[in-house]
């Protein structure tokens, strides 16, 4: 299957199950090599049904401090694409992989036809450049494309309504909504204005699924975001998790409880 196939399969057997997908974030090589990929191995025994993997960067301009701070951290471990990569083809046989990914790095690493053939050859199913304005990206869209690699465009609630209809046109495997204004971080309440966001996404968007991160904090915030989206993306909690353990074991173990508690959150 390609990218978007494997994608579009894990949204479906969710909405089979009645839940949206469970779908966490990582920094690769966060807190260091073996603790990342005990991390990615840890989200898929805990029942995740997709993956989103940061690739360490030095300007993560959508990122709070937290997932900044990982970046920052993972560097000083001397993490590289190769890193994420590893982490990617660590368990991309069991579970669709989305990279997200700045665009100096794509453009630092063969431009869009090499990355896409190193994303491709560790099995990523899908990238989301979040800087990377629609308009500005058909070259590399198509390059992804032809590596059978779903990019996946993302919304936010300051997008114009019929920008939002043109991003949705192109989406591939999924939408990503932005749930609040601002960078990645843990939040004590979710925008009141979310679900009314989702359901014009939702409209606009078809066929394509439509899932939900930024600030989604709690197993609490995961379930109600699973009543209205297809899928719930958790990160800043999840890389806050995985930092406080000591050795990889703990590093698992932390995102694994938080995720065990979410899945049997859904299922309420």
């Amino acid at each position: 299957m390609s990218g978007e196939e494997r994608i579009r399969a894990v949204f479906a057997a969710a909405k089979d199950e009645d839940r949206a997908a469970l779908m966490p974030y990582m920094m690769a090589g966060f807190p260091d090599r073996d603790s990342g990929l005990a991390v990615a191995r840890a989200y898929v025994d805990a029942g995740a049904d997709l993956i989103e993997l940061g690739v360490p960067f030095s300007d993560p301009l959508a990122d709070g401090p937290t997932i900044h701070s990982a970046a920052t951290k993972a560097l000083a471990e001397g993490a590289t694409l190769r890193t994420a990569l590893e982490a990617c083809e660590a368990v991309s046989a069991q579970i669709p992989v989305v990279l997200m990914v700045y665009v100096n790095m794509v453009l630092a690493h063969g431009g869009a036809e090499g990355f896409a053939k190193l994303a491709a050859a560790a099995g990523a199913a899908g990238v989301i450049v979040p800087d990377l304005p629609l308009g500005q990206d058909e070259g590399i869209r198509d390059a992804f494309t032809a590596a059978g690699i779903a990019m996946v465009p993302l919304v936010a609630p300051t997008t114009p309504e019929a920008r939002r209809k043109e991003i949705c046109d192109v989406a591939r495997g999924f939408i990503y909504v932005v749930s609040t204004v601002g960078t990645t971080g843990e939040r004590g309440e979710l925008p009141a204005e979310l679900a009314d966001l989702v359901a014009k996404t939702k409209a606009d968007a078809g066929e394509t699924p439509v899932a939900v991160g930024f600030g989604i904090s709690t197993p609490a915030h995961a379930r109600t975001v699973g009543q209205v989206a297809d899928g719930v993306i958790i990160g800043t909690r999840l890389v806050r998790a995985a930092g406080e353990g000591a050795t990889p074991d703990e590093s698992a173990d932390g995102v694994a409880s938080f995720l065990a508690e979410t899945r049997v959150s859904f299922a309420g």
